[in-house]
């Protein structure tokens, strides 16, 4: 029988019960305490639905099932008569942090960079939605001789399905430059003037024939429905552990909010103070749990209006046409001109780099390519090579493991994908490691014993000059609001500076967020706009201390090949290059 102490904090593995507040509330999750909700809403929590067994599928077993029963699901009801609506209390973790006054300016600061324009106030028929097909653009002075090292401006203008111009901003839009022939490419920085209008400026880095090319990734309205989900719907991504005990096995539900009034095990990190809890089960205790695992992905999470705001070829990620040439010439510049244009300094520089003939030319650094297995094996000589965080930075670790030969990967008996893995080369003495950050982790399973924060694996690590860590955490993060994900980069952070501060020849490079492809069901999870939201979260909290960053955001955008979350080799041998660029930096 389980005791309920509300007042006590509950310890690491024991079970708690969700605070009860004696009256019902909306199934919802409130936004943080003195900020706004950004998105009204309408109709849209008439859909709202939280986890039934239906929704869970074969995996979880009878029990857990029967103590899901009281989830209830609400639908559209429309009805003369006023509707009751069944509510539940949740408890969110997150909501309850203490913060001190520096960190809650930071909080406040970081908000404010990543804030988005609203649609106005009230449902806008998808009729009056940004339509990609009528909108268009043009490039100002597309008659001017231009040079490299030049700015290219070009004017987006919106209309909606009906061709009639947009009145506010808020759309989602991706742009690059780039000449096919040359395998050049670059992004573009975009302005929403929030009248219908957006401006987008290039930095011209290439002579010959440069081509604009213009994306609407989301309309405005997809972007308002996308906020309202993660806020309300931290769920709409659930996972699972396995408890045993002997012959006897019950799985849970498990997230860093669950609702409810029913007991869960309590397994936020002692150190970190990363939440996460679990569904108690009904016979085990809350010690016999031996696994985590991505349960599933919510279905019916959109009302039918709010559907039409994600449709492939139409309104995701569909080019924008020229409403006139779409390419200008430039010229070339001399040998020193250049080379100055490429050794660009100061916060303000973008792009932060370029691709020329299929390589990436970063303009704040230099860069080398390291085409030879022979030299890498000489960079990476007589060090430890520490990867941590997700499926896009063990691809990393997969690259160098296959592309050297004296690189052998140690078989741990590691679930494939999931790690921990190991890379060894006796020749040269280097070791590579990849482990994945802790929860919340969509990977298939990964046993309890080796759910790690990357926080607490840095405080392990002894560092000095032959110790590297690379590090990206991102994508696993994209459904749930944005604190949690500023949580858990403050705890590295910090951990990063303790390191630094007791090893100081220490070498940390982090990888950025990249784009991918999208359709209407990987837009609700893992949107490109979810992606630039955290992408610029985390170069604001890292910047400031001694950390190098591999922009791999711009690196996917700027290529030619299709987006992927897993980009493919010719970027990640990019993305290697400028890692071991920061290892073994060319001597000037």
């Amino acid at each position: 029988m389980l005791t309920r102490f509300p007042q006590l904090p509950p310890s690491l593995g024991q079970s708690r019960p969700l605070p009860s507040s004696g009256r019902p509330q909306a199934m919802a999750f409130p936004p943080p305490k003195g900020r706004a909700r950004a998105v009204e809403r309408g109709g849209a929590g008439s859909g709202r639905r939280w986890l039934g067994p239906r929704d869970l599928g074969p995996h979880l077993d009878h029990n857990t099932v029967s103590a899901l029963n009281w989830i209830k699901e609400t639908g559209d009801q429309q009805s003369s008569s006023p509707t009751t609506k069944t509510t539940q209390k949740h408890y969110c973790d997150y909501e309850h942090q203490t913060l001190s006054k520096r960190e809650q300016a930071e909080e406040e600061s970081l908000f404010a960079a990543i804030q988005w324009p609203n649609p106005p106030v009230g449902k806008i028929p998808f009729i009056r939605s940004t339509d990609p097909a009528h909108s268009n653009f043009v490039i100002v002075n597309s008659h001017v001789r231009f040079k490299v090292g030049d700015q290219l401006e070009v004017s987006v203008h919106m209309k909606d399905f009906q061709g009639k111009p947009k009145q506010y901003g808020g759309d989602y839009i991706q742009a690059r430059i780039h000449s096919p022939l040359l395998k050049a490419g670059a992004t573009g920085r975009v302005v929403d003037d929030q009248n219908g209008f957006y401006k987008i400026f290039f930095t011209l880095l290439w002579p010959g024939e440069v081509r604009v090319s213009v994306s609407l990734v989301h309309p405005s309205e997809g972007i308002q429905v996308l906020q309202r989900l993660r806020e309300e719907r931290p769920d709409r991504v659930y996972f699972k552990s396995l408890f045993r005990s002997g012959s006897t096995s019950e799985t849970t539900v498990c997230n860093v909010c669950l609702p409810g009034d029913l007991p869960v095990c309590n397994f936020t990190d002692l150190y970190t103070g990363e939440p996460w809890f679990c569904y108690k089960p009904r016979k085990l205790s809350c010690a016999s749990r031996i696994n985590h695992a991505k349960g599933g992905y919510q279905k019916g999470l959109l009302t039918p209006s709010e559907s039409l705001f994600f449709q492939t070829d139409v309104n995701i990620k569909v080019p924008i046409l020229p409403s006139g040439p779409d390419s200008v010439t430039v010229e070339p510049l001399g040998f020193t001109e250049s080379a100055n244009l490429d050794r660009s300094q100061g916060p303000a520089v973008f792009p932060l780099g370029y691709y020329y003939h299929d390589k990436w030319r970063p303009r704040t650094s230099w860069i080398r390519h390291f085409n030879k297995t022979a030299d890498i094996s000489e960079c990476l000589q007589g060090k430890v090579v520490h990867f941590f965080g997700d499926s896009t930075i063990r691809q990393w670790f997969e690259y160098l493991t296959t592309f050297v030969p004296d690189l052998v990967e140690f078989n741990l008996g590691s679930p494939k994908n999931v790690g921990p893995f190991m890379s060894v080369d006796l020749k040269h003495n280097v070791l590579l490691k990849f482990r994945c950050h802790g929860p919340p982790i969509r990977f298939t399973t990964v046993f309890s014993s080796e759910l790690r924060y990357i926080a607490n694996e840095l405080n392990g690590i002894v560092g000095g000059r032959n110790t590297v860590i690379a590090i990206t955490i991102w994508s696993h993060f994209s459904t749930f609001p944005v604190e949690v994900y500023i949580r858990r980069l403050r705890n590295i952070r910090r951990s990063i500076v303790l390191l630094l501060d007791r090893s100081p020849k220490t070498l940390v490079v982090i990888r950025t967020a990249n784009v991918q492809e999208l359709g209407p069901e990987v837009s609700l999870f893992n949107s490109d706009w979810y992606s630039f939201q955290l992408d610029t979260i985390m170069r604001k909290m890292f910047s400031g201390i001694a950390v190098f960053f591999v922009d791999a955001w711009e690196m996917s955008l700027a290529h030619y090949l299709p987006h992927n979350l897993h980009p493919q080799d010719v970027i990640i041998k990019n993305q290697i290059d400028a890692f071991l660029s920061f290892v073994c930096p060319l001597e000037t």
